[in-house]
């Protein structure tokens, strides 16, 4: 992906389906140029590529773990090198490892907790470092309502989430005199492959607005906190769950 002249460039971990190509497509649209960052689908990957190029931007995708953060780091790097600088970091990668505590593994435990907190971490320091000479940017993280509210069979993602919104504060805190916002969009039940083989009419009955959210609902909150139109709006964790809570 060329530097395009006037234009500002958002990388957007996790971004080869659900909420994540919901993001990159709405960001697209919204003028960034972006870039869509996956682990092992490539096909999902190219298909929002498809969709970001569609949608009048240019794109490209970028292959990378977010638990590791070495690779983070160099990915961080070569994307300043190429188009000036990451104007957008959204946070969106992330797993479930479902199961009760008392006989979750420590691998379950660790591989959640490594790939939502820990690719926070990875992504958002660096960024940041890019981002302070400019005294500008915004991250943006995807968090959930498990963060918020007890869940069970939840406890490695309750934390990890939980992990994000509290960061989120206080990096917000530290940086937001230096023109970088920081915030968190919590999604209750959205329909992903995430909530595949979830009871969806049981759900339904406990959701005020009596239905399961779409990813494209998600995706123009983001939007929002990403534009000049959220310009006073930093260490906030915006909900959008039909009213569960």
């Amino acid at each position: 992906m060329e530097a395009a002249k006037n234009r500002k460039t958002a990388l957007v971990t996790g971004g080869s389906r659900g909420i994540g190509r919901a993001i990159c497509v709405e960001l697209a649209a919204a003028g960034y140029d972006v870039v869509i960052n996956y682990r092992s689908d490539e096909a999902g990957a190219r298909q929002t590529l498809a969709e970001v190029e569609a949608a009048g931007a240019a794109g490209e995708i970028c292959r990378f773990d977010v638990r590791d953060g070495a690779a983070a780091e160099q990915a961080v790097a070569d994307i300043g090198a190429r188009v000036g600088g990451i104007a957008v970091l959204v946070n969106n990668a992330g797993v479930v490892a479902d199961g009760l505590f008392l006989m979750m593994s420590r691998e379950k435990w660790q591989s959640v907790i490594d790939t939502s907190l820990g690719g926070f971490y990875n992504l958002t320091r660096p960024v940041l470092e890019t981002m302070i000479p400019k005294r500008a940017g915004a991250i943006v993280s995807i968090s959930s309502a498990a963060s918020l509210m007890a869940n069970r069979g939840q406890a490695n993602y309750s934390a990890a989430k939980a992990g994000i919104n509290a960061a989120s504060r206080a990096i917000a805190a530290e940086v937001a005199r230096l023109g970088i916002r920081v915030n968190v969009v919590a999604p209750g039940l959205i329909e992903t492959d995430m909530i595949a083989a979830a009871p969806k009419e049981q759900i339904k009955s406990l959701i005020p607005m009596a239905r399961i959210g779409r990813p494209e609902e998600v995706a123009r909150v983001v939007r929002f906190l990403c534009s000049d139109d959220a310009s006073y709006i930093t260490g906030q964790v915006i909900s959008v769950n039909g009213g569960m809570f």
